[in-house]
């Protein structure tokens, strides 16, 4: 017998009632939103952003909008709004990798030595590229290529318009090709290689 999987808005409707019931959506987003959260910070500061994006989530539970079933985009936005208090710190990681083209966001120990030598290398270069976007453009290409957002769930958690998303992603996605000798990083076959959104 197969069992239907509840929305997210059905849990936060819940969970106004029942408060225990608000771990249900931590258990079905946490990990994502960490893995999220870490390639833009690093592991260290992932675990207390993650934290922090979950209680204030379920502080602001009350104010959720229950017609949206999926709630990734409203926790990528206040994910996506603490980042932007540590810029300076996420900008400073991806110049850290540019300089020595090592990731500590990903598991090196499972990664081939041969793949890791090729992967430094793109890996250099898309941190170098990515600190040199303006936080907008980082912002919705990241919430895209890292998270998996389409445009409509970006311009949700952003609280921004879907013409303004696109025009980010636009200006991001060129300005990536062209630090990246004319690879997209955000085409799924085209970043196959180089492990960034691991």
């Amino acid at each position: 017998m197969e069992v239907e999987r509840i929305c997210d808005a059905t849990i936060i409707e819940r969970s106004r009632h029942e408060p225990d019931r608000f771990a249900d959506l931590y258990d079905r987003h946490a990990e994502e939103i960490h893995r999220y959260v870490a390639r833009r910070l690093g592991q260290e500061a992932a675990d207390d952003i993650t934290a922090e994006t979950f209680l204030a989530a379920f502080r602001r539970r009350d104010r959720y909008d229950l017609t949206c079933d999926d709630a990734r985009p409203w926790l990528y936005g206040m994910a996506t709004n603490l980042i932007g208090k540590h810029r300076r710190a996420e900008v400073r990681f991806f110049r850290a990798i540019a300089r020595t083209g090592v990731d500590p966001a990903i598991e090196s120990i499972s990664e081939e030595v041969t793949e890791r030598v090729g992967a430094q290398s793109i890996r250099r270069q898309l941190a170098d590229a990515l600190a040199r976007l303006n936080a907008g453009q980082r912002d919705v290409l990241l919430l895209v290529a890292a998270g998996g957002l389409d445009q409509e769930q970006v311009a949700a958690a952003l609280g921004i318009a879907v013409g303004t998303v696109h025009s980010r992603l636009h200006r991001a996605r060129k300005k990536m090709r062209e630090a990246l000798g004319g690879v997209d990083p955000t085409d799924p076959v085209q970043k196959e290689g180089n492990r960034w959104t691991s």
